[in-house]
């Protein structure tokens, strides 16, 4: 088998959970690569087995069965984007904080190494959403698995986000901006904003506007089939696309649509964790003690 890891800076504490899940993998006779930036980093702090290669960005992940994301959720939005249309399975190890995305804590990495290579696990399918602009800003890695957001800049007044679903008019916007979210979005920066929380199944896109100014809008769901456009005006000539983590600022006359991406992404999921479960666990549902005795959260 073989494997590759990428990851974010973590706390002292994970360093034994770590160093043994290298050496589980090294024992199994798993080939491991890690990408170039977070070998460096484990090797001020890891004893590296022998062996374990490098990778950069742009470099291909064909002939990889796994994909390890090390950290929290941001840490797996930007894994997405080194796996890309190849569609690896992808396993989320936790040491972050909420973790809706990646679900393994470190605790338990152990355990699901072994499940892995038992194959007890799911693959569960989340969409992911395209953005195309006129002229093109994100440098060919146009997809995010959680949202597309436009916003204003800084402090500047709020902006118009002219919409359009399939060519035909929806509303203009008065707001800091709106955000498109997919299924998997749905339990971040949309649910801020006042957005419901979607399974990962559903096939929508969620619009939510920004703090807007009416108060009578609201966000709306639409099917992931549409193609949603945008037009944006305001009164600096300067506004901020948002795709996931990347953030790049684009002048007023750009051209924007978004729509369902032709590949998904897949996340590896144990026996014992589905979506329900972590929403319990991260939002506290059902912490009422009105709730029958022996419900599990």
């Amino acid at each position: 088998m073989k494997i590759a890891i990428l990851g974010k800076p973590f706390d002292e504490e994970t360093v034994p959970f770590l160093q043994a899940l290298l050496d589980d993998l090294v024992a199994r006779q798993t080939e491991v690569i890690i990408v170039e930036s977070f070998h460096t980093y484990l090797d001020n702090r890891l004893t590296l087995p022998p062996g374990i290669g490098t990778f950069r960005r742009g470099d291909s992940l064909r002939g990889v069965q796994f994909v390890f994301s090390i950290g929290g959720d941001g840490t797996l939005l930007d894994t997405v984007t080194y796996v890309g249309a190849l569609q690896i399975p992808i396993l989320g190890i936790n040491t972050g904080r909420l973790g809706f995305l990646a679900t393994i804590t470190v605790e338990k990495i152990s355990q699901a190494i072994d499940a892995l290579f038992k194959g007890h696990f799911v693959l569960e399918e989340r969409s992911l959403i395209r953005v195309d602009t006129d002229p093109e800003v994100f440098d060919g890695i146009n997809f995010g698995l959680n949202e597309f957001s436009i916003l204003k800049r800084d402090t500047s007044s709020m902006i118009v986000v002219h919409t359009y679903i399939d060519g035909e008019y929806l509303n203009s916007y008065w707001a800091d901006g709106l955000i498109v979210a997919t299924p998997t979005g749905s339990t971040g920066y949309s649910l801020s904003c006042g957005g419901p929380v979607m399974l990962p199944q559903t096939n929508n896109f969620i619009i939510a506007p920004v703090c807007p100014h009416n108060l009578n809008v609201r966000p709306l769901i639409v099917s992931d089939r549409s193609v949603i456009s945008f037009e944006i005006e305001g009164r600096s000539n300067n506004f901020l696309l948002s795709l996931d983590s990347r953030s790049v600022t684009v002048d007023a006359g750009i051209q924007i649509a978004v729509r369902r991406e032709n590949f998904a992404v897949r996340l590896v999921k144990l026996n014992h964790v589905n979506f329900l479960t972590t929403l319990r666990s991260k939002l506290n549902w059902g912490l009422d003690k009105r709730n029958p005795v022996g419900i599990s959260l």
